[in-house]
């Protein structure tokens, strides 16, 4: 069981968005482990398979060895280990899968939900696309279904759907005059742009604009710390381009500072959105003084032009709970970006954004990407 568990994590989380309905089985596997330890092995297979990145993006981003990375991997395990142990029943009819349903939510909000990636969930998107939140219970009740005696007609259904799904696959579209620009600018932990990758930057934007963008979505920390003096270079160089930037910037704070989504046009800028959920120990250490703040359930939408932005903001992509957040909102656009500098050979990238394609193909949304991948 922990061998095909790890499977369906390694295959279905890719990194590409198809494959995503084989997480969908892990509940069968998870209802047929045997035991409260059968569970566990079970779980964390999956899991460990699935963030099988998460070493070799730890030792980079540390600039450590791989014993870290592989501490930290194993440790996040534990909590989706745990959860889905403490709720196995080794009792028949329905309460295995109402233990399953609990399970699922307790790893889908916080705060266990922070550290709540390769949840089946996200598949709702492939299998029920535009669907919304019919969709997504729809996936819920398949997966409650698979750990009970129906799960055979439930995984016929979900492969006929997947395969349809496939075979009519559209990409999620950007929304008109709306660009995502992807750069492959180098960078180290605590590295932000500097004078030269600033220009180079504008330089993009400044194409994009005369291609016909109106609104450019950079990634996250293109824009480097923001300060009145970058805020400054920005506008000089927006003189005359009728174009509003949207892109990534870290301000200081007393006490750490801020991951930003920041608009910025020839008059002015905005701090649009404070990312939700920032990457826990990396980025986020409230056990410390330093650090990004996280502030959890604020910005589930934002307002740019009258319309009604959701940003996912790269760690959130990962998560159930800042999705369905912003989902509530009735939002007009999803915007995803991310700087995968730290994520070396790992498929980390791929699967953010195979997630994201995911969610917004649920609720029938035009997505914006735009991430930072060095070569």
């Amino acid at each position: 069981m922990a061998t095909a568990a790890a499977l369906l994590g390694l295959l279905g989380w890719s990194g590409n968005p198809t494959t995503l309905p084989l997480a969908l089985a892990f509940p069968a596997l998870w209802s047929l482990a045997g035991s409260h330890i059968g569970a566990a092995l079970v779980a964390a297979a999956y899991f460990l398979a699935a963030s099988r990145g998460l070493p070799e993006g730890v030792a980079i981003f540390f600039d450590s060895d791989l014993l870290m990375g592989l501490m930290l991997w194993v440790g996040a395990s534990l909590g989706f280990a745990a959860v889905h142990s403490a709720c196995w029943t080794s009792q028949n009819g329905w309460r295995v899968p109402i233990r399953y349903l609990i399970a699922n939510a307790l790893m889908s909000l916080p705060p266990l939900g922070i550290v709540g990636w390769a949840n089946p969930l996200t598949a709702a998107g492939i299998v029920f696309p535009g669907w919304g939140w019919l969709g997504l219970a729809m996936t819920m009740v398949t997966l409650m279904a698979a750990t009970t005696k129906y799960r055979w007609p439930a995984f016929v259904a979900v492969g006929v759907l997947s395969v349809a799904a496939s075979v009519l696959w559209v990409e999620p579209e950007s929304p008109p005059g709306w660009t995502g620009l992807d750069t492959d600018f180098l960078a180290m932990r605590e590295q932000y742009a500097d004078h030269e990758q600033q220009l180079a930057t504008i330089a993009l934007v400044k194409t994009a604009a005369a291609d016909g963008a109106s609104v450019v979505v950079l990634p996250e920390s293109a824009l480097g710390i923001w300060t009145p003096t970058t805020e400054a270079l920005w506008r000089a160089y927006l003189a005359g381009v009728p174009v509003t930037v949207l892109g990534g910037g870290v301000v200081l704070q007393n006490k750490g500072y801020e991951n930003l989504m920041i608009t910025v046009t020839s008059e002015g800028s905005d701090e649009l959105y404070r990312q939700r959920m920032p990457v826990p120990v990396s980025m986020w250490q409230p056990w410390t003084n330093q650090g990004a703040e996280a502030t959890l359930f604020h910005d589930a939408v934002v307002d740019l032009d009258g319309r009604r932005i959701a940003i996912l903001l790269c760690y959130e992509q990962l998560l159930v709970w800042p999705v369905l957040h912003s989902a509530l909102m009735q939002p007009d656009i999803v915007v995803a970006t991310g700087n995968a500098w730290w994520t070396g050979s790992t498929n980390i990238l791929q699967i953010q954004r195979a997630a994201s394609v995911a969610w917004t193909r649920l609720f029938n949304l035009p997505l914006a990407m735009a991430y930072n991948a060095p070569s």
